[in-house]
């Protein structure tokens, strides 16, 4: 399965692209949920306020004809003070409706993030090999908030136009006919041009977020390598990657502004057409003394409250391109599917081995397989090495094993079952993965280590200790100011990278696992501290498996056996010296 969200290859996706504006929205109402209650309370004063802003018009003009005209100036006062009332009410009324939106959009706005993030916490890490973070990032952050100034600031207005042209239009035919049918023409030809230039501004603005998104992604790939690029001297080569995706972002704002813009002028020139035809035709009918003067000043507010809105809608409804083009992106990874997922379990099988290999075959790419109907089995308490050249399937063996990936086909068996049809709780208890590049978090070294080890949370400082003083790991916290209470950034500046590849030991050997997988854990550290860790490996309980991977050949000397990787295979290589040879040949072939 394909997760490339910007490639657009899997089938999930594909479908995404090519649904309709009207499912898109109806997907886009979903989002609303608990806050249901909320929008209909709030539509109901948006409702209000725009019918308290059309009576307006009509008492003006009725105090026009009956006491401006007839200079009844006791009537005029008396209407002011009606007028002053409505606009108190239409003044309560949006306000009112203005604050419940806002709280609405913001809840949808927690809520869609809370939903995005979790379900990219579902998601396998063949996701997120295919795709960069810095544009995940932005889909959670930029596009999620689109989505909510629609709903918070956007949707209001746009409803409240709605109710506003409605009933302006139902004034206006309720007035004259003919005026209203003749003012109203060129609405006409406003609809059938927004029907032809949305999907054009849709696109605009999908392209800008996509923009926006690899912007983010060049920003946070350079940052993470900030020190290899002074090292190296080559800030021109970051300079000049930033420039590339800050241009193209520049480019793509540009053409998505001039799509959002490009309804305003029209409807503007539109709103100006049908006030000059009411002006002109209006003055015609009341020199044949069909019409008054209240009249047309009445139909003449009523067009301007028909024609505004058209203009707001103008620009709202560009801001609804740009949240449903948000939506688009934002959809595309709701509706992934991880296919890591737990099968139903068999009966357990009988067997001595710890871990087996059975014919598997896993390839990347289809058609490029990595590994080619590959059998071996790991015994309870043996350590095992892993070597072989460059690219030969080391560490896609090592994932495997972890079920970071499925196989392509074949099976691996722990324990005596699938290990697909174990909760991944139960296989991380089970199995330990120590990287070559050790990730931290922010927070103390308690907060480091206790990292997936759920069942050691509740322990005191005290009581984890004794935990790590079992295991013979306390001695290790030795190289920590403050112990356990040291605290760690996520960058890890200010220790060692041996002390970071301490901290992920203690991690994964705490909690005992019966197999415990080194992927070059000890390339980049210090023969001082590979001899500690070294030590601590083997005070490991007897029945712990232990997967050694790595090219240093004094890391695999103690090994009870040794299996060579290369070329889609994994041979057993025999003695060290028979490894050495197999992996020089190997070298030789890369």
């Amino acid at each position: 399965m394909s997760y490339n969200l910007n490639h657009g290859r899997g089938a999930s996706v594909h479908s995404a692209e090519k649904v309709s504006t009207k499912v898109i929205l109806q997907r886009l109402m979903t989002l609303v949920g608990q806050e249901r209650k909320n929008l209909y309370i709030a539509m109901i004063f948006i409702f209000i306020n725009s019918g308290l802003n059309l009576v307006a018009p009509y008492l003006m003009g009725h105090a026009v004809d009956k006491f401006v005209v007839t200079h009844q100036y006791d009537g005029v006062i008396k209407y002011s003070i009606i007028l002053f009332v409505v606009f108190c009410m239409a003044l309560v009324s949006g306000y009112t409706q203005a604050q419940l939106m806002g709280r609405v959009g913001q809840r949808m706005l927690y809520n869609l993030r809370n939903t995005v993030f979790n379900k990219l916490q579902e998601l396998p890490i063949d996701f997120f090999t295919q795709n960069k973070a810095g544009d995940l990032i932005s889909r959670v952050n930029n596009d999620t908030d689109k989505i909510n100034q629609f709903f918070s600031q956007s949707l209001v207005q746009f409803m409240s136009s709605i109710f506003t042209m409605i009933g302006a239009g139902i004034f206006l035919f309720s007035i004259n006919v003919k005026l209203a049918l003749a003012a109203l023409a060129p609405a006409l030809v406003l609809w059938v041009f927004t029907q032809w230039v949305s999907p054009w501004v849709k696109s605009r603005n999908a392209l800008n977020m996509k923009s926006t998104g690899n912007l983010s992604a060049e920003i946070q790939e350079s940052l993470n390598n900030f020190k290899v690029i002074v090292a190296f001297n080559r800030r021109d080569y970051f300079r000049k990657k930033f420039e590339e995706a800050n241009d193209d972002n520049y480019k793509s704002a540009i053409r998505a502004g001039i799509a959002n813009n490009v309804f305003t002028p029209v409807y503007g020139f539109s709103s100006n057409i049908g006030q000059l035809v009411v002006l002109s035709f209006g003055i015609y009918l009341i020199v044949v003394g069909q019409f008054s003067v209240g009249l047309l000043i009445s139909f003449l507010a009523y067009i301007a409250q028909f024609y505004n809105p058209l203009r707001q809608i103008a620009a709202l409804w560009a801001n609804f391109q740009v949240a449903l083009a948000g939506w688009d992106r934002i959809s595309q990874i709701l509706v992934q599917q991880n296919n890591l997922t737990v099968i139903r379990s068999k009966k357990k099988e009988e067997t001595p081995y710890l871990m087996s290999f059975r014919d598997v075959t896993f390839a990347y790419i289809p058609g490029k397989d990595i590994l080619k109907d590959v059998n071996f089995d790991l015994e309870h308490g043996k350590t095992y090495a892993f070597v072989g050249p460059t690219g030969g399937g080391k560490t896609t063996t090592a994932s495997l094993m972890a079920r970071l990936y499925d196989p392509t086909s074949g099976k691996i068996i722990l324990n005596g079952v699938d290990i697909r049809s174990l909760e991944a709780n139960d296989r991380t208890a089970n199995i330990g993965f120590i990287l070559q590049e050790p990730f931290l978090f922010t927070g103390t070294v308690r907060d480091n280590i206790l990292y997936g080890n759920a069942c050691f949370v509740d322990l005191t400082n005290d009581e984890l200790m004794n935990e790590l003083k079992e295991v013979g790991l306390d001695g290790l916290l030795e190289r920590f100011d403050g112990g356990l209470t040291a605290e760690i950034n996520s960058t890890g500046e200010g220790i060692s990278l041996g002390q970071k590849q301490i901290l992920a030991f203690i991690r994964a050997v705490i909690r005992r696992p019966d197999l415990l997988i080194l992927d070059e854990a000890t390339a980049n550290i210090d023969t001082v501290t590979e001899q500690l860790l070294d030590e601590i490996l083997r005070k490991l309980p007897k029945s712990t498996t232990r997967i050694i991977i790595a090219h240093r050949l004094n890391t695999i000397e103690s090994a009870d056996e040794i299996y060579f990787v290369n070329s889609g295979a994994i041979t057993r290589a025999g003695s060290l010296n028979e490894a050495v040879t197999l992996l020089m040949d190997g070298k030789r072939e890369s």
